[in-house]
């Protein structure tokens, strides 16, 4: 019997021949109709011209690197802080469900608020630093995080709770051993989504105001047109966020492997 394996490589292969193929074919388009007049590069820049942005940034003045270092650091500090308290938070509210019916209408309303309007705020009482732009994307992790823990510990089939419970199983084997486990994917989910809103968090205040960062740089660069520029910033922030999300990924599935 042929073997799967050859067959998902080639596809996997060929998967990924016409990602780049299509990939050039439209990086070619936009750059016959940004050099031949008729797409006006000022607005919507040239390939060739943030290709070259994005590698002297990277590896020739380094200046897209430190920025990276100040988005990232935020953005791994706010990911820190909203996700292990939307976890502790969601966990509390499961073992005591009083507690969530009291505090309920008051984090939905919380929840409401467009934290990116409350930026300012944030600045005015953090600072210009650092320290704001992990509070705003703290703040949108939290939320996410908090309501994919409630869901993803409720998810539980109550067969096996009830089931490890007859076996005399205590408290914290059921949650290590049956609670925690069946929780991952759903937790997992709003891990991934949270990551992606501390990162989106921290660079709409470095937009806003800061002195260092990659939201900083499109500001300035799209202030002084240089579109290929802030194309070349939105490019390193596209790879990005694909490559947490791969790890995040790639965790999960190790964390997974018992299913």
């Amino acid at each position: 019997m042929m073997s799967l394996q050859p067959l998902r490589t080639r596809s996997w292969i060929a998967l990924w021949v016409g990602r780049i193929v299509a990939i050039i074919a439209f990086g070619a388009a936009w750059q016959y109709a940004a050099t031949s007049g008729m797409a006006n590069p000022i607005l919507v820049g040239v390939p060739s011209g943030i290709l070259k942005f994005f590698w002297k940034g990277l590896f020739v003045n380094h200046e897209l690197v430190v920025d990276l270092i100040w988005t990232m650091a935020g953005t791994a500090a706010a990911f820190l802080m909203g996700s292990l308290g939307g976890m502790l938070a969601g966990f509390l509210f499961v073992a005591a469900p009083g507690v969530e019916r009291f505090v309920d209408p008051f984090v939905a309303a919380l929840n409401a608020l467009p934290r990116i309007a409350l930026a300012p705020l944030l600045i005015l009482w953090f600072g210009l630093g650092i320290s704001s732009k992990i509070a705003l994307g703290a703040s949108l992790t939290f939320f996410i995080v908090l309501s994919s823990t409630v869901a993803g510990i409720r998810s539980v089939e109550r067969d096996l709770l009830t089931l490890s419970k007859t076996l005399g199983a205590s408290p914290s084997q059921v949650f290590a051993r049956i609670t925690l486990p069946s929780a991952v994917p759903t937790l997992f989910s709003g891990l991934r989504l949270g990551l992606i809103y501390a990162l989106l968090g921290v660079i709409a205040g470095e937009i806003i105001a800061a002195q260092h960062g990659l939201g900083q740089s499109i500001a300035y660069l799209s202030g002084a047109f240089q579109i290929n520029g802030v194309f070349a910033v939105l490019l390193l922030l596209a790879i990005l966020g694909s490559a947490i999300t791969k790890v995040l990924d790639i965790v999960e599935k190790r964390l997974l492997r018992w299913q």
